[in-house]
C-alpha cells in the first residue's frame, strides 16, 4: 500500500504543478491585458486548487503510512532525511495556505483585476514554495 500512495503522490504532483502553473500564467495574461475574469478562469484556478489539495491529502497520508515519516526526527542532521520529513512537508503546508488565501480573496473581489492579481500573487507565491521544496534527487 505504502509503494502505491508513493507512485501516486509522485504522479499526481505532474498534474497539480501543471494545474497550478497554467492558473498563473493564466491570471498573469489576464491581468495584463485587462480582460474580464469569466468562469473559464475560475475553473483554472478551481482545478488547480483541488489539485493541489488533493496532493496535500495525500502526501500527508504518505506521511503518515511511511518509514521514513516520524521516525527520524532524531536524524536532523542529514539533508536529504531532514527534507522529506520536515521541510517537504511543512513548506507545503505553507504553500496550500498560500494557495487557498488568493482562492478566498478572488471570491471577495469584485474588479477583475483584482481577481486576477489575487490567483496570480498567491497561487505564484504557493508555486514558488511547492517547487523549492521538491526533493528532485527522488524525483527523476
Amino acid at each position: 500500500m505504502y509503494e502505491f500512495i508513493q507512485k501516486f503522490h509522485s504522479g499526481w504532483a505532474y498534474l497539480a504543478l501543471l494545474a497550478l502553473l497554467i492558473a498563473v500564467v493564466n491570471s498573469l495574461l489576464g491581468m495584463n491585458s485587462k480582460k474580464e475574469f469569466t468562469s473559464k478562469d475560475r475553473k483554472i484556478a478551481l482545478f488547480a486548487l483541488i489539485g493541489t489539495h488533493t496532493q496535500l491529502l495525500v502526501g500527508f497520508i504518505l506521511y503518515f503510512v511511511s518509514p521514513l515519516g516520524l521516525a527520524v526526527f532524531g536524524q536532523m542532521k542529514d539533508a536529504t532525511l531532514r527534507l522529506t520529513s520536515l521541510e517537504h512537508p511543512l513548506v507545503n503546508v505553507i504553500a496550500i495556505v498560500f494557495i487557498t488565501i488568493g482562492w478566498s480573496k478572488h471570491k471577495k473581489s469584485i474588479l477583475n483585476e483584482v481577481k486576477f492579481k489575487s490567483i496570480a500573487v498567491f497561487y505564484g507565491i504557493g508555486l514558488v514554495l511547492i517547487l523549492s521544496r521538491i526533493p528532485w534527487s527522488l524525483w527523476f
